[in-house]
C-alpha cells in the first residue's frame, strides 16, 4: 500500500489543479483587457433595469 501512494505522489502526468488555475487566470485576464467597454456596457444596463423593475415593483418615487 505504501509503495502505491509513493508512486501516485511521483507521477506528474497530466494537467494539475494550479495549472488550470493559471489558465483560468489567463482567459479571465484577456477577458477583462479586450473586452472591458462591452462587459462594462452590458452591467450597467443590466443593474440599470433591475433598478428600474425593482422601483416600479416596490412603488419608489425616485
Amino acid at each position: 500500500m505504501n509503495a502505491l501512494i509513493r508512486t501516485f505522489l511521483k507521477e506528474e502526468d497530466g494537467v494539475t489543479a494550479l495549472e488550470y488555475g493559471l489558465l483560468a487566470a489567463i482567459v479571465a485576464g484577456a477577458l477583462v483587457t479586450f473586452a472591458l467597454p462591452q462587459i462594462r456596457t452590458f452591467f450597467e444596463t443590466l443593474f440599470n433595469t433591475l433598478t428600474a423593475q425593482l422601483g416600479t415593483a416596490f412603488g419608489s418615487t425616485e
